[in-house]
């Protein structure tokens, strides 16, 4: 038996292994330092004398006054089976912290290899309405082939999941297509830098709609994401209207869509893989007529026999990629937002922009002018700056 009792003055230790139980006329004092709760009268506990125990915590202990009765906590482990309170939690705590890491780290490449696809669909295939409908459509069949074979066990819903999930999908339908329609006329450098300026959105939505508050380091890195952002707008070689609206549009709608996920999957016993399958499901309901009427079948037809022509059978082969990835680094992504908070999201969101932006100019050869660059590293010098701030 092995007891550290833990006191500002006296720190007694006993090393006894079981000749401390052959003892018979121990003094009230000593029976008490060891094992308080046992006596005579009460029924034997089941002590296994084999293994030493280690007393991990003894409170309210005092021997200057043995006339007052204490009343001492103790508590104890087995050496070989399990480990104290503290160092457990520890390891959760770094368990959870690696596992966020990885979920990161895989949701910014997915996110990359899915940029470059989408990039080269668009440019062969500048129907953006029918690209985002074809990636939620892809999604949503690999993730009911998954239930229906049981490789992913299938979410239990209700009416009332639906419902709550609704506004979910509308925002997550409205900031997909933006982001595509952006994309479709833009770099997909400068998308990215445009969509940078989204922990601006979610202060400022968190602020004046949710009520939160934040110190005043957190509004003061704003200035240089918003700077930064502005500087690479006014400076961009192929400035398009329509591309700059679509990033900021799809900035507002996926604020809101995390802030709703937030709240939709607290108290609900479906995962962040089965909640992104079904709002990838009620978003494809929502898109698909819209997608119909704005395009429409005999464009896309038009479109389709176009860059089959210029690209080749190569063609099917990017708008499958670009579909796969879409729906596996959004996945991932609310794997990430079932663990962390709707503002450490979007920071996350952010620094995956860095990878995007540069990966894209290198493979696309995306010409940028010094200035332009020079807001795109203010933008995200805001976002560390923000990211500081919020910790």
């Amino acid at each position: 038996m092995i007891c550290s009792i833990k006191q500002s003055t006296i720190t007694p230790t006993i090393n006894g292994s079981d000749t401390i139980f052959r003892r018979k006329n121990m003094s009230a004092i000593q029976r008490s330092l060891i094992l308080p709760s046992l006596n005579a009268n009460k029924s034997k506990p089941v002590l296994s004398m084999s293994k030493p125990l280690h007393v991990s915590k003894v409170e309210s202990f005092a021997l200057s006054r043995p006339q007052k009765r204490t009343m001492i906590t103790c508590k104890a482990y087995e050496a070989d089976r399990s480990e104290p309170i503290e160092a457990s939690e520890v390891k959760s705590e770094a368990a959870k912290r690696v596992k966020i890491g990885i979920y990161f780290a895989t949701w910014w490449a997915l996110n990359v290899v899915f940029n470059i696809y989408n990039k080269k669909v668009l440019n062969a295939f500048p129907y953006p309405w029918l690209t985002s409908t074809l990636s939620l459509a892809c999604g949503s069949l690999m993730m009911m082939i998954s239930w229906a074979t049981r490789i992913a066990e299938a979410p239990n819903t209700d009416f009332e999941f639906w419902k709550t999930l609704f506004p979910v999908a509308v925002a997550h339908t409205i900031g997909h297509v933006a982001a595509t329609v952006s994309m479709s006329k833009v770099a997909v450098s400068f998308t990215h830098i445009i969509k940078s300026g989204e922990p601006a959105f979610s202060v400022l939505v968190s602020r004046f709609l949710l009520g939160e508050t934040f110190p005043p380091s957190v509004y003061m890195s704003l200035v240089p994401i918003i700077g930064g952002c502005a500087l690479a707008a006014v400076t961009e070689l192929n400035f398009n209207m329509i591309g700059f609206m679509g990033a900021m549009i799809s900035n507002l709608a996926f604020v809101f869509r995390n802030i709703f996920s937030k709240r939709g999957m607290k108290g609900k016993s479906v995962s962040g893989m089965n909640y992104y399958a079904c709002l990838s499901i009620l978003s494809l309901f929502i898109l698909t007529p819209f997608a119909i009427a704005v395009e429409g079948p005999q464009m896309w037809a038009a479109g389709w026999q176009t860059a089959l022509s210029q690209i080749g059978p190569n063609f099917i082969w990017w708008l499958a990629a670009q579909s796969v990835f879409y729906h596996l680094y959004n996945q991932v992504s609310y794997m990430s937002l079932n663990e962390i908070s709707p503002l450490t999201f979007s920071i996350g969101n952010t620094m995956k922009r860095i990878s995007v932006i540069v990966s894209s100019i290198i493979i696309f050869h995306t010409p940028i002018q010094p200035i332009n660059a020079l807001g795109a590293a203010i933008a995200v010098l805001g976002t560390f700056l923000y990211s500081q701030a919020k910790q």
